[in-house]
């Protein structure tokens, strides 16, 4: 192997060029996402009083192209508050399609607040719906308004088993 054909290690591993299995038409679902995004991240603080800050997303193919990684930062690399929990984030979502059970399987995994959560997603109407029920509360996030350049992603959550549902926080994401 040459210098230049040699592979970095864990750096270059997990990160493919494109989709690359048979299922293109479903991984495009998520793989439309793929780049890097402005984030204006909107909800509240540990008062209840709304907060906005700014932050940044970067999506990739992974695993062979057979899965989505994204990772989410709010506040955004070099921001005040970066880092700094219980409103800051800095995690990674791994997604890929179930052709087994038809739907997208999605992992969030997020050490500045100490969380860890799997999801069931689908597309629904013109968005798409990701919906965790294993452990409490129970977490629905959406993506919607979805353009070549932006969309809109909102979580609820439901403290009573899903009978009711509470706005917690939305992101609106410009590509850039």
């Amino acid at each position: 192997m040459t210098e230049n054909t040699r592979q970095s290690g864990l750096s270059d591993a997990p990160h493919s060029p494109g989709p690359g299995s048979a299922l293109r038409d479903q991984l495009q679902l998520f793989g439309q996402f793929v780049g890097s995004w402005d984030l204006d991240w909107s909800g509240t603080d540990g008062s209840g009083r709304a907060t906005r800050m700014q932050g940044e997303l970067h999506v990739g193919w992974v695993l062979g192209g057979r899965a989505v990684q994204d990772v989410w930062i709010v506040p955004g690399r070099g921001r005040p508050g970066e880092g700094v929990p219980p409103l800051a984030f800095h995690g990674s979502t791994i997604r890929f399609y179930d052709a087994a059970i038809g739907v997208w399987r999605s992992t969030w995994i997020e050490p500045v607040n100490g969380r860890v959560r799997r999801f069931i997603g689908r597309p629904v109407d013109d968005g798409i719906l990701l919906e965790s029920n294993e452990d409490e509360p129970r977490l629905r996030w959406r993506f919607v308004d979805i353009t070549l350049n932006s969309f809109r992603w909102t979580a609820e959550r439901s403290d009573d088993r899903g009978r009711t549902w509470h706005f917690e926080e939305a992101m609106k994401a410009t590509r850039r």
